[in-house]
């Protein structure tokens, strides 16, 4: 059953709000650096290595093998904004009443998404790569979700960018914890200027 329960917990369905954020992706658009799919593509391939391949990639292992309070409250610290620290809360908050109702027990305090994530996989004895690679889908489907409705792109457009993009997550390789780095400037600008941004359709 674990590939089923990996499939749920990767699932667009699952009620977390996921499709509500768009990390950046909808300012990128409104500032002109996001226009077409090769823009699309190349913002959310760059996000993919700077930023979540470096840092939440890594995090959501190490929770895996051994989750705790004090790597839960570092990944809060790395999210630069108000709105990408708010969404980790909110997606994990989700996450964790709904575990709670399945039954399922969550021990860290104000946990964020992947730490939440982390817990799930280990309670469902989920493959940890397996987990990993199905976490950074989800990650990119929502992605180009929102390329599609925001560029807006074509549903085709959409599938060759989850194609081209999907085929590189297997190869995202751990990196020791001395080298974990979001260091993504244009990310962290673009998504403290879409918390004023005057019309927006998602949250981040």
């Amino acid at each position: 059953m674990s590939l089923a329960r990996l499939l749920q917990l990767a699932s667009p369905t699952l009620p977390v709000g996921a499709y509500s954020y768009s990390q950046g992706l909808e300012a990128a658009i409104e500032a002109g650096h996001v226009r077409d799919a090769a823009t699309a593509q190349g913002w959310i391939a760059d996000v993919l290595e700077l930023s979540v391949a470096r840092m939440e990639a890594p995090v959501l292992r190490a929770q895996i093998a051994a989750p705790t309070q004090e790597r839960n409250d570092f990944f809060i610290a790395t999210r630069e904004t108000a709105e990408l620290r708010a969404e980790t809360l909110q997606m994990g908050q989700a996450l964790c009443r709904l575990l709670g109702d399945l039954g399922i027990p969550v021990s860290i305090d104000e946990p964020a998404y992947p730490s939440v994530y982390a817990l799930a996989v280990r309670h469902w004895k989920i493959e940890p790569r397996e987990a990993v690679v199905a976490y950074l889908w989800s990650w990119l489907e929502n992605q180009v979700i929102a390329a599609v409705k925001a560029v807006p792109l074509g549903q085709t457009a959409g599938q060759r960018i989850l194609l081209e993009l999907g085929a590189r997550l297997d190869s995202i390789d751990d990196v020791s914890e001395e080298a974990w780095s979001n260091f993504a400037p244009g990310l962290a600008v673009l998504s403290a200027r879409h918390e004023t941004q005057y019309s927006r359709l998602f949250r981040s």
